[in-house]
């Protein structure tokens, strides 16, 4: 009579015994370790062909404060490290900037290049699933994580070492020129804003001498024109004065005529004359009315007014004729016109562009200012080469495909003793039956 297996009577009685399986399982150890080993070989070997896969971190830190104190100084450009970090991060993600690095170091790349496969697209695929930045810059300035962390997975084909280096040097460049290029057009935007103050100064001190020169101008205009006027009236008033005076001495000759006095004589010697006969009588005449102009005598009237006649000019005769001609050749030249022509240097008489120049020199100073060996980050750790593959690790997939095989030798087992058991089970129905 057959002995029926443990599995059989667990199926009659609808109960397992854990202690059971295990007992069937180990009575089936050679296939499952058959296939343990089968699958384990199969994972070794798949590890063994597959290409490797590598990863290399860099590590951007904010830069000491006094790397970036000769730009900050210099007054028009401020950059404090943790946003001189943003920027080269943002410079590490652009993809302008991955595509320039890809295009400028092809030969770092070749081994991506495949025949029928344009450049931008190895770039793309590339740029997608190896080159990452997987810690941004922090926006806290105070944050202890402020860094930016680069990470590439690489082919073991690449020297994802140098290129991982390579490209963070890179967008620092990059970065470092567009400070520089961003600096020399402030600069240049500074020096134009002060140069147009300046040539506003110099066109308001150009309009402002020719207006006092024309000021000084015009009012010699007028004070000559003034004198003119002054001069030629004197001269009328002089000779209406004359005439009045050539007037009165011909009316004070009629008299004097009438009266037959031809020497000068006076109202008490004119009597005196009438009595000469008379020596007994003594006339005293004390008085201190004007003696009227006949008394002269016709003699010297008429040679008065003979020698008035006879005048070509009255100017002598007023003493401001001369002032007025001793004026008019002060005006004919205006000696702070002749200066004010005549100055050469212009430049050293604007008013209030001391400040701007003095800014000129200091933005010129600044051009000489060297970027190149300013410090935007320090790079905490750079890319060094792994000690081991990421992808794929051989040793864990020896052991998965290990246990896969085990566990399949077991299912394997334990699905070939029920079977047995369910087919005994039957005959054994059957051989009741009969």
């Amino acid at each position: 009579m057959s002995r029926t297996p443990p599995i059989a009577e667990a199926t009659s009685r609808r109960e397992v015994d854990i202690l059971d399986i295990f007992q069937i399982i180990w009575q089936g150890k050679h296939v499952v370790l058959m296939l343990g080993a089968l699958f384990g070989f199969s994972a070794f070997m798949y590890a063994s062909l597959v290409s490797s896969e590598y990863r290399v971190i860099s590590v951007l830190r904010p830069a000491a404060l006094n790397e970036l104190d000769a730009l900050n100084r210099s007054g028009v450009y401020t950059l404090s490290p943790n946003e001189a970090l943003k920027k080269v991060g943002s410079a590490l993600e652009s993809y302008g900037v991955r595509l320039e690095f890809f295009k400028a170091n092809q030969v770092l790349f070749s081994h991506l290049q495949r025949p029928g496969v344009t450049l931008e697209q190895s770039f793309e695929s590339f740029n997608k699933s190896s080159l990452k930045v997987i810690a941004p810059v922090s926006d806290k300035a105070d944050s202890l994580s402020a860094l930016v962390r680069l990470e590439l997975r690489y082919p073991e084909d690449l020297d994802g070492v140098l290129i991982l280096n390579s490209f963070v040097d890179y967008a620092i460049k990059v970065e470092r020129e567009q400070i520089e290029a961003d600096l020399k057009v402030i600069i240049d935007n500074r020096l134009a804003e002060l140069k147009g103050k300046i040539d506003a100064a110099r066109s308001e001190y150009d309009m402002g001498m020719q207006a006092r020169i024309a000021t000084l101008i015009e009012n010699d205009d007028v004070k000559r024109s003034i004198l003119k006027d002054e001069l030629v009236a004197l001269r009328k008033q002089l000779k209406v004065g004359r005439m009045d005076r050539i007037a009165q001495l011909s009316e004070a000759i009629g008299i004097a005529q009438s009266l037959g006095i031809q020497k000068p004589t006076t109202p008490a010697g004119l009597a005196e004359s009438h009595r000469a006969g008379d020596s007994s009588v003594i006339y005293t005449e004390i008085n201190n009315q004007h003696i009227p102009l006949y008394f002269m005598g016709v003699e010297t009237l008429e040679a008065e007014r003979s020698a008035l006649l006879k005048r070509k000019t009255d100017d002598f005769t007023d003493g401001r004729i001369a002032q007025i001609a001793r004026e008019m050749f002060m005006l004919e030249s205006n000696r702070e016109v002749e200066v004010l022509n005549q100055r050469q240097n212009e430049e050293v008489f604007l008013s209030g562009v001391q400040p701007f120049r003095a800014d000129i020199v200091r933005l010129g100073n600044l051009s000489n200012l060297d970027i190149s060996n300013i410090q935007l980050v320090t790079i905490d750790r750079k890319a060094l080469e792994p000690l081991s593959p990421i992808k794929p690790r051989r040793m864990l997939l020896l052991i998965l495909g290990g246990l896969l095989g085990v566990g399949l030798g077991a299912l394997v087992v334990l699905l070939r003793s029920a079977a047995v058991a369910r087919r005994v089970n039957f005959q054994s129905l059957e051989s009741s039956a009969a």
